[in-house]
């Protein structure tokens, strides 16, 4: 897996980049220890740009503990984007975030809805 390394102002988020459908059953065993969080961003999208930067500000690596960040290009990987969906029965948005804990999505939010604070709140 791809490590992506962002920062916006003092925060720095390790993400793990996601570009192949056979890293979902991975990143669904580790659910099983750890909470997983998915980014799915459209890079062509200013929505999904101010949400990933809103996201990123508010990041507090002491609040999100062993939250896992995963951010998935979905123009680039449409088809992975299209197996995440599939895979945990929530319908398609961009940007959306999916939080998913012991291989079930347990919170999921797009648009302007996303926020790390409540992100946090659902762990």
């Amino acid at each position: 897996m791809i490590v992506k390394k962002r920062k916006s102002g003092m925060t720095e988020i390790n993400w793990t980049e996601l570009t192949s459908v056979e890293q979902l059953d991975e990143l669904d065993s580790q659910s099983q220890s750890q909470p997983i969080f998915f980014f799915k961003h459209s890079t062509r999208c200013s929505i999904s740009s101010a949400s990933l930067s809103r996201l990123e500000r508010k990041w507090d690596q002491k609040s999100a503990g062993n939250l896992k960040p995963v951010y998935l290009d979905l123009i680039s990987n449409r088809e992975v984007s299209n197996a995440l969906s599939e895979k945990y029965g929530v319908e398609h948005q961009s940007p959306q975030v999916l939080l998913i804990k012991d291989g079930k999505c347990i919170y999921d939010n797009s648009h302007f809805g996303i926020s790390f604070d409540e992100l946090i709140e659902h762990i």
